[in-house]
């Protein structure tokens, strides 16, 4: 087995890579990208339900009230279309806001603004209005928060021209692809993981930007080739792990950025390895795995593959509130662990 990066760096240039490094939780890594942005240009502000006074609801943006004063860090009324609508408009009069959803859950309250105004606006003006907003917003399951804030909705607004869509596994990510939207000319939809954000790993002190539309390969391999997204990514790592005891060499592959998506990564890793599976935490049906397995199957790697695409998702339920069932509704290691072999149609040791 060989590694092209370590997991918490991959896609960071050489010359930030060798700048000090600093341990630091996902949590922290968007608050300090936030904060220098903000310090950076004044046109970066914050608006969101309790972003201020009380710092987020997972205290995110904690200190930065204090730092930057009420003017760039503004608490809102309980309404997601005031909080998706103001940073519309403040982005198309020359502003950058970044605005956050309590959880990501809630979005669904702002889609009219988000997909029928925001998405469109650039497209319906020919090219000369421009809408530079992030929405942040912490989605998935693992916190027992049940069905109605554990929700993984990323295949929805991946479906919509005129948005970009993130969702970053690590700190080092986090952070660069944090700065890389808030660069953006329009609307990126940053979607934090709830169970990432005490997770911690070094980070480049100096600082830097991870590129969107680029794929991570997280591990090399030759047997298949697994891509996982977000909080997946890190339970596929341990069980590639595992595999590597038994002499099968997985390829790991977080896409990072599911709009755009990085397909040429993709497709060159099936392309190599002839098996694919696809992890994810959204619910099997509609999840944006079906989406990576048709790039894939429509490409030249269809012709290398020695198995069909198998994907991994979610059960078909709401996400339960008691822990245990909380767990059987999305996938975990041994489930991982058992779905390779079974790609690979060999029994589990």
């Amino acid at each position: 087995m060989t590694t092209s990066h370590s997991h918490s760096l991959s896609g960071i240039t050489d010359k930030v890579v060798e700048s000090a490094m600093q341990q630091m939780t996902y949590a922290e890594a968007v608050r300090r990208a936030l904060q220098e942005e903000m310090a950076s240009d004044p046109r970066v502000f914050l608006l969101g339900e309790d972003i201020g006074i009380y710092g987020g609801a997972f205290g995110v943006t904690k200190g930065l009230l204090e730092e930057f004063g009420e003017e760039r860090v503004r608490d809102t009324p309980i309404s997601e279309q005031v909080i998706a609508g103001c940073a519309i408009g403040a982005a198309l009069t020359g502003m950058r806001p970044v605005a956050e959803f309590q959880f990501s859950d809630f979005m669904t309250l702002a889609m009219d603004q988000i997909v029928n105004q925001g998405a469109k606006l650039r497209f319906m003006f020919g090219g000369k209005a421009q809408v530079p907003v992030v929405f942040r917003a912490p989605f998935g399951s693992g916190a027992g928060l049940a069905a109605q804030h554990s929700q993984s909705l990323e295949a929805w607004f991946a479906h919509v021209p005129g948005l970009k869509v993130i969702l970053p596994s690590t700190p080092a990510d986090a952070y660069g692809l944090l700065r890389a939207a808030i660069h953006e000319p329009n609307i990126v939809i940053f979607l934090e993981h709830k169970a990432l954000y005490r997770q911690s790993s070094l980070v480049p002190s100096a600082p830097y930007e991870t590129p969107i539309g680029k794929a991570a390969v997280l591990r090399e391999g030759k047997h298949l080739t697994i891509i996982a997204l977000s909080i997946m990514v890190s339970r596929v790592l341990a069980v590639a792990e595992r595999l590597a005891q038994e002499g099968i060499e997985a390829e790991v592959i977080d896409p990072r950025t599911i709009r755009p998506l990085d397909e040429e990564t993709l497709i060159a890793s099936a392309r190599k390895t002839g098996h694919v599976l696809i992890v994810h935490e959204a619910v099997l049906t509609g999840g944006f795995g079906g989406e990576i397995a048709a790039r894939i199957a429509d490409s030249d790697a269809f012709y290398y593959l020695d198995a069909p695409i198998k994907r991994l998702g979610g059960a078909e339920v709401p996400i339960p509130y008691q822990v245990k069932l909380e767990k059987r509704a999305t996938p975990q290691e041994e489930d991982i662990y058992r779905a390779v072999h079974l790609l690979l149609q060999q029994k589990p040791v």
